[in-house]
């Protein structure tokens, strides 16, 4: 991914991206992809390791233990146009987050595909867990279905394209359109902006 130095994010900044922005595709060498939420573990490496599985019907999986994958995660974007910056002339662009994880891909064992498919459940819906997870060994039949897996993360890139480098009159007119809106996508990166022109101001 094509990052200039202004608009990369830290490490902290990818992971927050990515535990909000958690459905990724994740492609192999082969080009194949699939796309899946995956459970980002922050404690575990360096840069820190994506959970996730596959429908064992997608034979995808079939050819990636011990192989490398990239998981692509999209955050916010939305259309700019230059009718809104105080500078001119000036073109029309896109701007967005995204995240690009790349590793390689270790298949779990049944019995810690299951202990991740709970895991699952209490990220996304703990209620569900609470009144189904525990009965009628629900977990092992979800489990005989799925592949669980997980991406050791070696290398980790994040960019913001925010517009953040033009002048402060162009991004308060970029932020004024922005927040009104109707498009929850444009009103995440609005919020984007301001979080991330915070920090930069703060050092």
């Amino acid at each position: 991914m094509y990052i200039p130095p202004s608009m990369r994010l830290d490490r902290e900044q990818a992971w927050e991206l990515i535990e909000r922005h958690d459905f990724a595709a994740l492609v192999d060498a082969s080009l194949s992809a699939t796309h899946l939420p995956l459970i980002l573990e922050r404690s575990e490496g360096e840069l820190g390791t994506l959970y996730g599985h596959f429908a064992r019907a997608n034979p995808q999986w079939r050819t990636l233990n011990g192989n490398r994958a990239l998981a692509i995660f999209s955050g916010p974007h939305a259309y700019i146009s230059p009718s809104w910056y105080a500078t001119r002339p000036a073109v029309p662009t896109w701007n967005y987050l995204a995240v690009h994880a790349t590793g390689s891909i270790e298949l779990l064992r049944d019995e810690d595909t299951q202990t991740l498919l709970g895991r699952s459940l209490a990220h996304f819906e703990p209620a569900l867990l609470d009144s189904l997870g525990r009965e009628h060994d629900y977990l092992s039949k979800m489990q005989a279905g799925v592949v669980g897996f997980r991406l050791r993360i070696e290398s980790l890139e994040g960019k913001a394209k925010l517009g953040l480098q033009r002048s402060r009159a162009d991004q308060e007119g970029v932020e004024a359109a922005l927040a009104k809106s109707i498009d929850s996508q444009a009103r995440e990166l609005w919020r984007y902006m301001q979080k991330l022109a915070k920090e930069e101001q703060q050092g």
